[in-house]
């Protein structure tokens, strides 16, 4: 039996890497902040959908895939649903309006992180279903001294809490008010955020002990975390701009009232996106959704594989920024052509057990970079890595054939290769390698009776499917010699 490997992940909270530790082996928890539903999901959503995705199948294979509980949620509660939510249906009750609106927009971001390969997290609450554990939370606050009411909304106390700040690192006394944190004159003090504000007739609301109102954002997730995952559990994630001050007031509610000294014991980010250079935004006209690069020629010219997408994504270490480009999709699909192809001439392969170099190296901080260089390694001869030589350099010719089971079962755990190499490369090819050497035989003993017609037959039936021949001489006999690749 293959060793468990040791997995060492970055702690923001700590900002060191250290040895994980699961609470409960037979119960790994994981919490990751999923979308905003209120318009399709953005190429910056999908990096961490698919950086998360990759630590559940980890965990899955270190503590077995019963043991590890993934929750994603979706937020369903925001301004900017709203202002849709009264646009596109003014004649209905806003909440079944807003309903209507995020069902729609949550169903095409499931289809979306599934095109990417993403496995479905254990459970993805809805923040609108969880309002009855918001509305508990803010009470245990209020009677432990950590929140207040004041001006129609109840809000939290930062005051309170001591160690308040550790995760951004941030000294409440130091901070001023600013473009992150709101200016009034209600609050206590200037990083005092809402936990609950009264609606009007024209805002979403649910009855609760302080009036008809809505829960702030930060709340949400406390809520749905600890209904699912317990007061503590393993591991908390999402991208680099939730640090502050979305994670920080996350901790800081769910510890004041569950009186516990941490809610999750490590805190992983992922880096930024930007595209072709840029910051994504819709006035620099490069903010790009998933949907698009699925399915239309928004990046490119062109549709791209939701494989292209994921592969691009992983290229780069998940805490560094990522440059999105249509050269780094060309090179994703290059490199993952040139795999199928290599699949393709061995012919079946049944997937075996991943390597354990592979395993190990992810093992270290999901070190997708170097899992892929793994990976290259065992396609090929080259030592030298993918990385290290770019993948528009990158040969096939030192194929080793004898590590396919292990190198597809590598490469599925990143959730890469799932295809049948002729779906992949062609659609309709079914000929294996033997078959199209026997063709190629045959055509050039045609040739050699200069039957052209017939050889042309073999030329065309082989184009149909798939097949590109190649035509030359071997430099030393002068004899003529063919090859051949699949077109894609």
């Amino acid at each position: 039996m293959a060793a468990e490997p040791q997995l060492k992940f970055y702690n923001t909270l700590t900002r060191e890497k250290v040895d994980f530790q699961p609470i409960d082996r037979n119960n790994v928890r994981m919490y990751v902040c999923g979308p905003t539903v209120y318009d399709f999901a953005h190429i910056g959503n999908a990096r961490p959908a698919i950086v998360f995705d990759v630590l559940f199948r980890l965990l899955r294979y270190t503590y077995g895939d019963s043991h590890v509980t993934y929750v994603r949620n979706i937020t369903d509660l925001d301004d900017k649903i709203n202002a849709r939510a009264l646009r596109d249906h003014p004649g209905l009750p806003l909440n079944a309006a807003i309903r209507l609106v995020t069902e729609k927009t949550e169903r095409q971001y499931r289809q979306d992180t599934t095109a990417l390969g993403c496995l479905e997290p254990s459970v993805q609450p809805r923040a609108t279903d969880n309002i009855a554990q918001m509305i508990a939370i803010i009470e245990t606050l209020i009677a432990k001294g950590h929140a207040y009411r004041a001006a129609g909304e109840v809000l939290f106390d930062t005051k309170s809490m001591a160690d308040y700040g550790q995760l951004s690192k941030r000294n409440l006394d130091e901070q001023q008010a600013g473009a992150r944190v709101a200016v009034d004159e209600h609050k206590k003090s200037p990083g005092d955020f809402v936990l609950w504000k009264l609606s009007d007739e024209n805002e979403p609301g649910w009855e609760s002990p302080w009036g008809r109102g809505r829960p702030g954002w930060h709340i949400e997730c406390s809520a749905m975390s600890g209904r699912y995952l317990g007061d503590v559990f393993d591991i908390h994630g999402g991208g680099l701009d939730l640090i502050f001050p979305h994670h920080e007031n996350e901790i800081a509610q769910s510890r004041c009232a569950h009186g516990t000294h941490a809610m999750a014991n490590v805190w992983m980010h992922n880096g930024f996106v930007q595209v072709e250079g840029r910051k994504m935004s819709k006035s620099e006209g490069n903010f790009v959704t998933i949907y698009e690069l699925l399915e239309t020629d928004k990046l490119g010219g062109r549709t791209w594989p939701g494989e292209v997408l994921r592969l691009a994504m992983l290229m780069t270490h998940y805490r560094e920024p990522i440059d999105f480009s249509v050269k780094r999709l060309e090179e994703a699909e290059k490199l993952l052509t040139r795999w199928y192809r290599m699949l393709f001439e061995v012919g079946p392969v049944e997937p075996s057990k991943p390597s354990q170099a592979f395993v190990q190296t992810l093992a270290n901080d999901l070190d997708t970079v170097g899992a892929i260089n793994e990976l290259y390694r065992m396609f090929t001869s080259d030592q030298a890595g993918m990385l290290e030589l770019g993948a528009s350099e990158l040969g096939w010719d030192f194929y080793k054939p004898e590590n396919s089971a292990e190198a597809l079962a590598s490469a599925r755990f990143l959730g890469l290769l799932m295809l049948a190499p002729s779906e992949w490369l062609q659609g309709s090819t079914e000929l294996n390698a033997e078959d199209i050497e026997d063709q190629i035989h045959k055509r050039q003993e045609w040739l050699r009776v200069k039957n052209f017609v017939e050889a042309d037959k073999i030329r065309n039936m082989l184009s149909s499917q798939g097949i590109q021949l190649k035509d030359g001489k071997d430099a030393a006999t002068g004899e003529r010699i063919t090859s051949w690749e699949i077109k894609r």
